[in-house]
């Protein structure tokens, strides 16, 4: 298999012009039932997305081919599914594996929409499920709905890193990058690893282990942070580069769900439907993370007052480390994953992470896209928030685990925070366009 990517990834490299249709059909590949369960799609996107990055194409150009490669393998299993419905069992591969579409129709059937959105960070579900959807019947609106939703998040988590590192590989970075940002990605692969380590094997204390680790990493950046100019000024110049004027207002809308006041009314509803509904356990458990990490992150930002990047033409006068976007976006979207994880599976309860974490960091980065804060900000601001949320679920998990929230009571806090999120940030923006316009 090394050898066949290897081929792969040298004719690539000699045959640019074909790179966009390998990353179209390999994401294709990845979500498409069957094969996407026995190809490496990880480790082929990972290359291919390198390749992009080293001046191949630009990251958007490589997000959208993922994207539309993703939506067309979920189409064509759906599709599958809807054609052959129960008869798909008798075909060679499951007819040898019949616990594959077995699993991906209990959990289809137990978790109906959000195991659509949550089994694709779930690599034997990812290509199961949309088959199992069309072979159920779901609504193919709906189906379409979703997975435009989950083909995104997807696309940018399994991209972006590969890009980024083809993208840094290729400009002309300053001395000490390549040090900072290997330490810092160190550190994070350390807390990532040991966690999801002692999640899957189901000990009792994960999040008290992944908070202290969070809290460790964060402590080593707020003494050595004076020490990561060379990756912020690589990073920022990395970023600034893919800036275009016409994605700005859709940036600018999306950093929106980071501000202040709309975090403090969607932390409010969250709280006011948790005090109502008597879940004092979960309540206590939200409350400490989202106003913990607010405290945190208006102590660190004034005991540093680091200035801001100067990337725009009048910079904010606000201070910069950490960011408090990032923080508060990443203790709102964590407190609802682990809310939604509850009672859960350690694979699922992970997966449920990943989306929050996808939806808190696309907030952070559209902070470091639009210049207004350093990517070491936003990195300890995701720290910031996921100690405090880790160190808070052990402390209300000391004696018992924290319970599962009744689902009628979920399917009210999910899209009521959504509405309130989205809502507001609407709301500004067309004030803020309508100021402008006079």
């Amino acid at each position: 298999m090394s050898v066949w990517l290897d081929n792969l990834t040298t004719w690539l490299s000699g045959n640019p012009q074909w790179l966009g249709l390998a990353i179209f059909l390999i994401a294709l590949l990845e979500c498409l039932a069957l094969v996407g369960i026995v190809l490496p799609g990880v480790v082929l996107l990972f290359s291919v997305a390198l390749l992009a990055g080293s001046g191949v194409l630009t990251l958007w150009q490589t997000l959208l081919l993922a994207y539309a490669g993703a939506l067309c393998g979920d189409m064509i299993s759906y599709a599958l599914g809807r054609r052959f419905k129960r008869n798909i069992g008798r075909l060679p591969v499951l007819r040898h594996h019949p616990q594959w579409i077995l699993r991906a129709e209990l959990y289809f059937r137990h978790y109906g929409v959000a195991s659509l959105l949550v089994g694709r960070f779930i690599g034997p579900l990812r290509p199961m499920l949309p088959m199992v959807a069309g072979m159920l019947n779901m609504p193919l609106l709906r189906f379409i709905l979703v997975s435009l939703v989950a083909a995104a998040g997807w696309a940018l988590a399994y991209l972006l890193p590969g890009w980024a590192t083809g993208a840094a590989l290729r400009l002309p970075m300053a001395e000490g990058f390549w040090t900072e940002a290997a330490v810092l990605l160190a550190g994070i692969g350390v807390i990532l690893l040991l966690t999801i380590q002692a999640s899957l094997a189901e000990k009792q204390r994960a999040s008290l282990l992944g908070g202290g680790l969070s809290l460790v990493l964060l402590l080593a950046m707020v003494i050595g942070w004076p020490h990561l100019d060379a990756l912020d000024q690589g990073l920022m110049t990395l970023v600034q580069e893919q800036r275009q004027a016409h994605l700005d207002q859709w940036i600018g809308t999306l950093t929106r769900l980071g501000d202040f006041h709309i975090q403090l009314v969607a932390a409010a509803l969250l709280c006011t439907l948790l005090l109502l509904a008597r879940r004092w356990r979960h309540l206590l458990f939200a409350a400490l993370t989202l106003l913990l990490t607010a405290i945190g992150n208006s102590t660190l930002k004034h005991g540093f007052a680091r200035a801001r990047p100067d990337v725009l033409s009048e910079p904010l006068t606000t201070f910069s480390f950490p960011s408090g976007h990032s923080s508060a976006a990443f203790a709102f979207f964590l407190v609802l994953g682990v809310l939604a994880g509850r009672g859960q599976s350690a694979r699922l309860r992970l997966a449920w992470l990943v989306v929050a974490c996808l939806l808190a960091a696309a907030i952070a980065l559209s902070r470091v896209y639009l210049g207004v804060h350093w990517p070491s900000d936003i990195i300890a601001g995701a720290l910031l928030a996921s100690a405090v949320c880790g160190l808070s679920l052990a402390l209300c998990q000391r004696r018992e685990v924290l319970p599962a929230l009744p689902a009628r009571l979920w399917w009210i806090i999910l899209p009521a925070c959504i509405a309130v999120l989205g809502g507001m940030a609407t709301w500004q923006l067309s004030h803020a366009l309508l100021r402008y316009a006079y």
